[in-house]
């Protein structure tokens, strides 16, 4: 897996990430699981709290495009040490909230604003800085394994937490734990500048995002990864509420979001090795049809602990791994000198999606009492998503005063 990694210290500096992704992004993914705990202890009601994670949504997303430009300006470093110390801070605090508005500024507002700081947009632009083009997809797999990894791990963990400790306990004890990232932050910056194995020309952050805007491949990219948003925040945020539905024990939900984690080390693996073998879109087509078919079948199947868990395994082969083909995609239109920055406004996309799937899933269960209309939305823009991605051209984006990016 780690063949084509072969530039000097890029394999330290891709599993520094992915540890930093595992924690950030494993803490985040298990937020869901707290709607019930925190809506039982402050009666603030499910669709207060479900807006509070859905603002949390985007937010994550919001903060991409800027801490990547930070980065691509001033350097990695000091974005992910500001953004880990705010996670840790916001977490610790969540449990001396009593009010919706206080709970949606620490959980919704600065919490995802610190794990955003200290996500994809920022770590896979610091080492596609430092990674030869053929070698990216496979970097960008492996960071978004960790993700994966990290909700494999802290689902379970913190279902365990809440029952031990209470909520409140569980929480800071996250709060903690998302310190260990600190340390990992140092081998993903070295203060040693890497040698350069990019040369593309630099026309200006200001003008080559004026020059994506301008490209409809890049804006095509942004529809599919908005479903893929809309999908994993509408599960994340309320698969806890459709097992509780179902009659089956809170422990279902943790394990199936464990599952999906797991099985997204998998597919994340699997997805960064093909980027450099087929063209990204087809990838991406791929995998948001696939997910269409994969809800349909849970709607027809009887609503057991195996067919979630099997429904887990399906989703997770492609939860995140959308991730290495989008970044890849960015790279391949524009180069990796901005990648910070215009993957982050494609994360942003994404994120806006998963402010309307963890919002609307709120709205639909307090109006509807179950989740069907959810459902039928997600196999709607899932088949559209797969849709828009086959027109994206992949060849690089020859801009005025600039020779071809590197693909």
């Amino acid at each position: 897996m780690f063949r084509s990694l072969k530039h000097p210290g890029v394999v330290a500096i891709t599993l520094a990430a992915a540890g930093i992704m595992m924690i950030t992004g494993g803490i985040r993914m298990a937020n869901g699981l707290f709607l019930s705990p925190i809506n039982t202890s402050t009666g603030l009601g499910i669709v207060s709290l479900s807006l509070a994670m859905a603002i949390g949504q985007f937010v994550w997303g919001a903060v991409q495009p800027v801490a990547g430009a930070l980065a691509d300006r001033y350097g990695a470093r000091p974005v992910l040490l500001g953004g880990v110390a705010m996670m840790a801070l916001a977490t610790a605090i969540i449990p001396f909230m009593t009010s919706a508005f206080g709970i949606t500024i620490a959980l919704g507002v600065l919490s995802a604003a610190g794990a955003g700081a200290a996500s994809f947009s920022v770590l896979m632009g610091a080492v596609a800085q430092r990674v030869p083009a053929e070698s990216r997809g496979t970097a960008s797999g492996v960071i978004n394994a960790g993700s994966s990894l990290g909700q494999f791990v802290f689902a379970p963990v913190a279902q365990k937490l809440i029952q031990t400790f209470g909520w409140m306990g569980a929480m800071w004890t996250l709060a903690a734990l998302t310190l260990m990232a600190l340390p990992l932050v140092r081998k993903v910056t070295p203060h040693s500048r890497a040698s350069p194995v990019n040369t593309e020309p630099d026309l200006g952050l200001r003008q080559t995002v004026k020059d994506a805007f301008k490209t409809p491949s890049y804006g095509l990219l942004h529809a599919g990864f908005f479903t893929c948003g809309f999908h994993i925040a509408f599960l994340v945020t309320h698969l806890p509420g459709e097992v509780d539905l179902c009659g089956l024990p809170p422990a279902v939900a943790s394990w199936s979001l464990a599952i999906i984690g797991l099985a997204n080390i998998v597919g994340s693996l699997v997805v960064g090795s093909a980027v450099s073998k087929y063209r990204s879109k087809y990838i991406l087509a791929i995998m948001y049809g696939s997910r269409a078919l994969l809800v349909g079948w849970y709607l027809l199947m009887p609503k057991t602990e195996w067919t979630f868990y099997i429904f887990a395994a399906g989703l997770g082969l492609t939860w995140l791994a959308t991730v290495p083909p989008t970044a890849a995609l960015v790279g391949k239109l524009f180069g990796v000198r901005y990648m910070g920055t215009l993957f982050g406004l494609t994360l942003l996309s994404h994120q806006i999606g998963g402010f309307m799937g963890a919002w609307l899933g709120g709205l639909a269960i307090t109006r509807f009492g179950d989740y069907s209309w959810m459902w039928y939305a997600d196999i709607a823009l899932a088949v559209a998503a797969a849709l828009v991605n086959l027109p994206i051209r992949e060849a690089p984006v020859v801009r005025p005063g600039a020779s071809p990016a590197a693909a």
